[in-house]
């Protein structure tokens, strides 16, 4: 049974993720969208948000668990029994840093491999940090974002649509 980790910080999440999900779930029998929480990071939603958002995008995609981690990803990885990362490529700039990473990790624990799969080229532009410039603005972020989350992204910026 093959097993894998979606890492990241989905602060918020964008169609992006959403199409990631889908399409690596499809390539594994269980895939975990693992929620980093990192406290260096000054969040938009926090953690416990951020799963409630996910696990209400992904309650359709049986093969779907969605979690929380901090610490190093191996450690999570170790302890849960989960082998592969998957990571998306929006452009050749985030292959240079996820290969590091991918190597990285693979040298901590020879067990994890790392795949990378390409955004769709309708999401390639497209980033967390658009979606929170974007709303930080009063912009519309309709293209970005499932429409249920609309809402709760302008409230973290006080902005009524």
């Amino acid at each position: 049974m093959k097993k894998a980790i979606y890492p990241g910080s989905f602060d918020p999440v964008t169609f992006g993720h959403q199409d990631m999900i889908i399409r690596s779930s499809a390539i594994v029998d269980e895939l975990v969208v693992g929620v980093l929480n990192n406290r260096a990071k000054n969040s938009l939603f926090s953690v416990e948000e951020r799963v409630s958002m996910l696990k209400e995008m992904t309650a359709s995609l049986p093969n779907v668990t969605v979690d929380s981690f901090d610490g190093l990803l191996v450690d999570y990885m170790k302890e849960h029994g989960v082998t592969l990362i998957v990571r998306g490529l929006r452009a050749v700039t985030d292959f240079e840093y996820e290969l590091q990473i991918a190597q990285t990790n693979h040298v901590e624990n020879p067990d994890v491999e790392t795949i990378f799969l390409t955004t769709n080229l309708q999401y390639s532009y497209l980033s967390s940090s658009i979606v929170r410039e974007f709303a930080a603005y009063g912009g519309d972020i309709s293209k970005f974002v499932p429409a249920q989350f609309i809402d709760r992204i302008y409230e973290k910026y006080n902005i009524k649509k």
